[in-house]
């Protein structure tokens, strides 16, 4: 049966072609890649629950030019759970300010700086992994060959 003869008795059908359009998807596939290199972002910890984003921009810019500075947040309260990420245009800047800021006192308070891992963005964590899997202490069975 030809795609044509499907469409007029499925109303949710519709050729691939129409229905997917290129520059959406260019979009998309743009915005979610990244421009700057893998090391080029810094996660601070220890942060002063009062601390900005602008604060963090001011003292955090002395070292490079900022793409992006992002505050973790608690859902419920909106307040600031003392880790921000910071994006660096260049990965010189972002290994300055971690040389630079690390165990330093920022507003009364010793922060840490590192360089930010693959997954810390989402949930403010790394993912969580089970590990290995677990040998069970299953008693050794026979296997029987069955011939029917």
């Amino acid at each position: 049966m030809e795609m044509s003869m499907l469409a007029p008795s499925f109303p949710g059908f519709a050729k691939p072609s129409a229905t997917v359009k290129p520059s959406l998807l260019t979009l998309r596939a743009s915005s979610l890649r990244h421009d700057y290199p893998l090391a080029s972002k810094i996660v601070v910890k220890n942060l002063p629950y009062s601390t900005g984003e602008i604060t963090l921009q001011k003292e955090f810019s002395n070292f490079g030019k900022i793409a992006e500075v992002k505050m973790v947040k608690d859902m419920k309260t909106k307040r600031s759970k003392g880790i921000a990420f910071i994006q660096y245009t260049c990965q010189d800047d972002a290994m300055l300010a971690l040389e630079t800021m690390d165990q330093k006192d920022f507003y009364g308070r010793t922060i840490y700086v590192e360089i930010a891992r693959l997954g810390w963005d989402c949930f403010g964590a790394t993912p969580r992994a089970s590990g290995p899997p677990k040998k069970w202490n299953l008693p050794e069975q026979e296997v029987v060959d069955c011939w029917y």
